[in-house]
């Protein structure tokens, strides 16, 4: 059967669309969307709800010539359908296909590689700037949602944004939802706009103020009194927070009328200043099961097309799951513990904690920066909080975590979920990087538990001891291990030998145990015994366990984060310091952006599986040898 989806080649193509054509189109892309990722999982929710705005802008733009700028990405499958790669779609976030979020190398059309929220008003202002001292006229159009709005990084672009006054166009997509629902002042005062009982006087104020403003709001008044069906989606309070920013604002308007869109779109690209469009839309919008659970449908894995219903999950539990089952357990045996997570307390595990102890839970939104300083404001109080982010976000709030948390020695426990190589969000989401900045940081403990049951005691020790406390642990599920009914405290800085060996040593951190276990029996098949063990602390280190272990004739070590500056090269360091002449073998991610793809294909094509272990450390051995 014919689409219309299948004659678009380009962005260029939909400028020669009617409305009512854009409108078939816009169906053709949902159904596309939801066929694709039944298939191989990913962003279905955000990228149904933003499909009319992304199809507005593109028929009134010449992209890429024009720019627009995402913010996230995950709301970007329409555009990427439209931009010349519908006939790769299906290899969306496949290992070597399609990247899940805007990519430069893939296409001229994505103007930066948008994965982390609240950056998009910064870059679409630069270009802004760089188009002024270039004396050049590209239209500039930035797609925000009203989740990362609350984002510090936003703000503080609109504040330059009213300053500078460089003509732009900010696409606000206001859904009420980040990963889950969204909270706080800001989202009140959206909630506010989108649902005032005043509408008559409201409207008639938003309109003297548009017309005091000049030819573009007096053109915006002419569109709102020319489209009487759509005024009703017109509610403006009494004072509009961006207007008093500088920024021209439009009233809310339907972010899934495309004639609507269009005609406010045309007026806002005209004008000599920034404008903000309000448009508001629906998480999901097209595919029932998505817009009923727009939480499961953020981002999810591969669904039964027809019902929505996920595979079945695997009869371990994941470490998220198993943080979630220990916290709430240290929380009810003491009141002191405050758990705070930035716009995920489903993805961190921490949805159940926030019904049953809701006045010790805080969601800050997409606000990393402000969750560790409110952790330290709770620690000073004499509370014990528990900051659990995506090791990915957290890199957002690295002065945080040194100034306020860890120069005054606050006993912040920071949860790090996803730590590691995470699969088919790509390089901007893989959490590669904690180990590293966690571990140059003074007065902070690292711990990289192996299983369900080390972090379990892991959790339990970090929220015994005194100072801040980074605990890393990976996407995905455990060893199948049971969770201790009394979890022991570590000892600091104490490892545990899982496996004896004379020959060489091999000091594992974190997931990377199990593999190195794997490999220790595989070098056995060799005539090498292998000693391995399950380090625990990245910091402090365990001195015996290292001066042991360069007794050896190899020493090599194993991470799932970066090697620069990573748990390898402290014991390197180590090494270095008893003055011991063995050779160290440190395997890792290496000076690399790592691309999307199945962790184990990705893990496997790094060396760092049970096999890739095992051939890097017989070579290392045969050079010894």
């Amino acid at each position: 059967m014919l689409r219309l989806l299948d004659a678009i080649t380009s962005p260029a193509d939909l400028k020669l669309l009617s409305d009512d054509e854009l409108k078939i189109l816009a169906a053709e892309i949902r159904e596309q969307i939801v066929d694709t990722t039944s298939k191989t999982g990913g962003h279905v929710a955000p990228s149904l709800g933003a499909v009319d705005i992304i199809l507005a802008v593109h028929s009134l733009i010449d992209s890429p010539k024009d720019r627009f700028v995402f913010d996230v990405g995950h709301q970007s499958y329409a555009h990427k359908l439209v931009t010349g790669r519908r006939d790769e779609f299906d290899t969306l976030r496949t290992y070597g296909g399609l990247s899940g979020f805007p990519k430069p190398s893939e296409s001229p059309h994505d103007v930066h590689t948008a994965g982390h929220a609240s950056d998009s008003l910064s870059v679409a202002l630069g270009l802004a700037k760089a188009r002024e001292l270039r004396g050049t006229d590209e239209k500039i159009v930035a797609l925000i949602g009203d989740a990362a709005l609350s984002g510090g990084m936003a703000f503080e672009a609109l504040n330059t944004i009213g300053q500078l006054q460089l003509p732009m166009v900010i696409v606000l997509n206001d859904n009420e939802m980040s990963i889950s629902r969204n909270v706080g002042a800001l989202e009140r005062h959206l909630g506010a706009v989108r649902s005032s009982a005043r509408y008559r006087q409201a409207r008639d104020n938003s309109q003297e103020r548009l017309e005091e403003s000049g030819p573009i709001g007096k053109a915006f008044v002419a569109f709102g009194r020319s489209a009487k069906d759509s005024l009703k989606q017109f509610f403006v309070p009494e004072t509009v927070l961006f207007e008093q920013l500088g920024i021209l604002c439009t009233p809310p308007i339907d972010g899934h009328d495309i004639p609507a869109l269009r005609a406010i779109l045309r007026t806002a690209l005209e004008a000599d200043g920034p404008v903000l469009v309000h448009a508001v839309t629906k998480k999901g919008l097209g595919y029932a099961p998505a817009e009923k659970d727009p939480v499961r449908f953020h981002g999810i894995g591969p669904f039964n097309r027809t019902t929505g219903a996920c595979a079945k999950k695997a009869g371990k539990p994941t470490y998220t799951d198993v943080f979630e089952k220990v916290i709430m357990r240290e929380a009810r045996a003491d009141k002191r513990i405050v758990a705070i997570t930035a716009g995920m307390r489903t993805g961190t595990g921490l949805e159940k904690f926030s019904l049953e102890f809701p006045d010790r839970f805080v969601d800050v939104g997409i606000a990393e920066e402000h969750a560790a300083g409110l952790a330290a404001g709770l620690s000073f109080g004499g509370l014990k909080p528990v900051v659990a982010i995506y090791s990915t976000f957290l890199q957002r709030a690295f002065d945080q975590i040194i100034t306020d948390c860890a120069l005054p020695g606050c006993n912040v426990v920071f949860a790090i979920d996803r730590a590691g190589l995470v699969g088919d969000d790509g390089p901007t989401h893989h959490g590669v990087f904690d180990m590293a900045y966690c571990r140059m940081i003074p007065g902070m403990r690292v711990l990289a538990p192996s299983s369900e049951a080390e972090l379990a005691c892991a959790l339990h020790t970090a929220l015994k001891g005194e100072g801040p406390y980074a605990i890393r642990y990976p996407r995905g599920v455990g060893r199948g291990e049971a969770i201790p009914a009394r979890p022991a405290v570590l000892h600091e800085g104490e490892s545990v030998e899982v496996r004896a060996g004379e020959d060489m040593a091999l000091l594992a951190f974190g997931d990377r145990v199990a593999p190195a276990l794997e490999a220790a029996e595989i070098l056995a098949e060799q005539g090498i015994q292998a000693r391995v063990v399950d380090m625990r602390w990245v910091k402090p280190l365990d001195m015996q366990a290292i001066a042991k272990a360069a007794e050896t004739k190899l020493v090599v070590t194993v991470e799932n984060g970066v090697m620069a500056g990573g748990a390898g090269s402290a014991v390197l360091e180590e090494v270095n310091r008893l003055g011991a002449l063995v050779p160290v073998k440190v395997l890792g991610i290496p000076d690399l952006f790592i691309p999307h793809g199945k962790t184990d294909k990705l893990l496997a094509d790094l060396g760092l599986d049970a096999k890739g272990i095992a051939a890097s450390t017989l070579e290392a051995y045969s050079e010894v040898r």
